[in-house]
């Protein structure tokens, strides 16, 4: 991933836990889903101790302005990667897609927890 900051919407939260789970500065991993049935960019949110809470918008209804949907990030992250939350609203979170350099950074400092370290 290149250096530019990439800032996403996080949907979907009623389907699962709401947006209860979502703190600022929490870190949620994303998972690419290429066998999703909806849809063939869906990118799967998961938080800590709680799995999927919710998706990347993928929609001109959904995704925020000012933030990137699931296709225009789904080639710019690996298979699994994991963004910063930065804003949450009723119905949905913004959070920031983190760097390669930060991801590195955040499994180092965690090798023992399969949350960060994890092949899925």
């Amino acid at each position: 991933m290149n250096n530019k900051e990439l800032y996403t919407t996080i949907v979907g939260l009623k389907n699962y836990e709401g947006n209860k789970v979502f703190k600022i500065g929490s870190i949620v991993r994303l998972v690419k889903e290429p066998d999703n049935d909806y849809d063939l960019e869906a990118i799967a949110c998961e938080n800590k101790y709680i799995g999927k809470t919710g998706y990347i918008a993928n929609s001109t209804q959904t995704v925020t302005k000012g933030t990137m949907s699931a296709g225009r990030i789904y080639d710019k992250i690996g298979d699994i990667s994991y963004c910063e939350v930065k804003f949450v609203s009723n119905d949905s979170v913004i959070a920031k897609v983190l760097s390669d350099d930060k991801i590195q950074e955040l499994k180092k400092d965690n090798e023992d927890d399969t949350f960060f370290n994890s092949e899925l």
